[in-house]
């Protein structure tokens, strides 16, 4: 399996809906971090939830983080919360939500507050 990225800097990186499974691919190519913006049960229960990806995530040794938003609306305090965690977790880094694009919007909007 290959992980679908996007690159949006030279260490940070966006992707659709991630499984636990892909923790350890994404550890081996050489990720630190993942930020999963994507609230629990969105799509329903088959979807993983965060709990299940963190444990993955962690025994990988990846640095996870849990900030789920809204897929239409991101507010001045999720793109806050987005910035301190691009400031504080290690890279490179790897962000996903149900498609990418919230995640991109949120990188994007952080950006431009700070």
């Amino acid at each position: 399996m290959s992980l679908p990225l996007q690159a949006l800097t030279p260490d940070v990186c966006v992707a659709p809906q991630l499984t636990p499974e892909a923790m350890a691919e994404a550890a081996a190519m050489g990720f630190k971090s993942v930020i999963n913006n994507r609230p629990d049960f969105e799509h329903g229960p088959d979807q993983p939830t965060s709990a299940q990806i963190q444990a993955a995530a962690e025994a990988a040794g990846l640095a996870y983080r849990h900030l789920p938003v809204a897929g239409g609306y991101q507010s001045p305090e999720e793109i806050a919360a987005f910035a301190q965690l691009l400031q504080e977790l290690p890279r490179p880094l790897l962000a996903f939500c149900r498609s990418g694009a919230r995640s991109t919007r949120l990188f994007l909007q952080a950006q431009q507050a700070g």
